[in-house]
């Protein structure tokens, strides 16, 4: 099969910004990012929660383009924007018109020089956080599970540990110096990934980059704790109460292999043939056949995105006559499967056929629909980022596609056992039925 072709430039300014630019004159668009090598993982003790507090800070305000002044201009240049943290990025992005990239260079090159970090916007996006915590996650039902759930209970180092969105605590406590100091250290150029597709010729794109960053300097390499994990050993347990839900649920996550072996290669297709929407061996087994579980989905979740100790996570909400322990068997039954018999070659050449026709997509698509070229400007991002390498976007996906049945029935066993698993019961605290030893057993 021919491997793709997707032109993409790149060149690290002398103050260590790289610059990735994927010219594409299909449509007079370009999409422009800023990746930053800060998120939920990499933040430090006692700062829990300030990557996401920064993608709030970061639309406040800059020393040229007052409060708003950037959603302002990009809505008129009848552009889009968004931004998000993850567990090792925080994004900002927007989809412009090609003749309004100057005006988003100069904007996010603004910022990244000179945000305007005061008390007033700490002290308000400080609440807006909170706030979103409380209604997003808090005040829903099943709010944060299990994305929030399953890593206090799965991991013991705390950069993979602690609350991502931040202990209330925690941002109480940071004053005025600590959220400059964050943003010193980790918004610096050194530290970032600009990219520009689209509509843009490679060569103009690195004059602009070099016009509008590159006088911005360079900062310290900023610390960053180290995430590996203790060997586990033994399986973990932890249980939440759900306040407003009725239905049992659970969530149990395997610990992934490292990134860009064989392995997680591996591991990646197995992940779609148990959890490929309705045709998943998941939503198979446990919500059509034994009609135990009302929902069975999960996953890997961002499987480029992460750099660091991740999970293959199913999230099961069971209808309550059934008792947990009678849906982790079920849920075990399904895992046996794969441990002792692995895949059919038919069933591998349609997981290859799908991975490939999935990894086409995200080139193709946007974010959340609306957002021109997301999924490739994500990929080389964390390409960039993680491996110093946006040239796989073309390379990345050969590895998939040569795994074997052996290599993913070799993975299984390696992975898919009890004791480098972690669960987290969530226990409705008003039940439509009770979920205790007098429920059913799974037939």
């Amino acid at each position: 099969m021919k491997r793709l072709q997707i032109a993409v430039e790149s060149e690290t300014l002398p103050n260590g910004l790289k610059v990735v630019i994927a010219p594409d004159t299909i449509a007079p668009v370009v999409t422009v990012g800023v990746y930053y090598k800060i998120g939920f993982r990499l933040e430090p003790r006692g700062r829990s929660g300030f990557a996401h507090l920064f993608e709030h800070m970061m639309f406040q305000g800059s020393a040229n383009a007052p409060k708003t002044q950037h959603i302002k201009l990009i809505n008129s240049s009848g552009g889009l924007l968004n931004g998000s943290t993850s567990y090792d990025v925080t994004n900002y992005y927007q989809a412009v018109p090609s003749n309004a990239l100057e005006r988003v260079l100069w904007l996010e090159a603004d910022r990244m020089r000179a945000l305007k970090v005061d008390d007033e916007n700490l002290k308000n996006q400080r609440d807006v956080v909170k706030e979103e915590v409380r209604v997003n996650v808090m005040n829903q039902p099943y709010g944060g599970f299990p994305w929030l759930d399953m890593p206090p209970v799965a991991f013991r180092n705390w950069a993979n540990a602690h609350n991502f969105y931040g202990d209330f605590a925690d941002l109480d406590a940071a004053d005025l110096a600590d959220v400059q100091a964050f943003f010193k250290t980790y918004y610096v150029p050194n530290n970032a990934v600009l990219l520009m597709l689209g509509d843009v010729k490679a060569e103009e794109g690195i004059a602009l980059a070099k016009r509008y960053f590159g006088d911005i300097p360079a900062g310290p390499p900023p610390p960053f704790g180290d995430p590996t994990e203790p060997e586990q050993s033994e399986e973990r347990r932890g249980s939440v109460e759900e306040k407003f839900g009725t239905l049992p649920a659970m969530a149990i996550g395997y610990l992934m292999p490292k990134r860009r072996t064989t392995d997680w290669c591996a591991m990646a297709l197995l992940d779609q043939a148990l959890h490929g929407g309705r045709a998943g061996r998941m939503y198979r087994e446990l919500v059509l056949e034994k009609q135990i579980a009302l929902e069975a989905d999960g996953g890997i979740g961002d499987l480029f995105g992460y750099n660091g100790p991740t999970q293959i996570t199913t999230r099961i909400l069971h209808k309550p006559e059934y008792s947990s322990e009678a849906a982790l068997v079920a849920f075990d039954a399904v895992i046996q499967e794969a441990r002792e018999n692995g895949i059919s070659a038919d069933e591998l050449e349609q997981l290859k056929v799908k991975w490939r026709s999935d990894y086409y997509a995200t080139l193709e698509g946007g974010s959340g629909g609306y957002m021109p070229k997301y999924g490739l400007m994500h990929l080389l991002a964390c390409f960039t980022l993680f491996d110093d390498e946006p040239q796989l976007v073309n390379a990345i996906l050969d590895g998939f596609l040569a795994v074997t049945r052996e290599e993913i029935h070799a993975a299984a066993k390696k992975y898919l056992r009890k004791e480098k698993r972690a669960i987290v019961f969530r226990t409705p605290a008003k039940a439509g039925l009770p979920a205790d030893a007098s429920a059913k057993e799974a037939a």
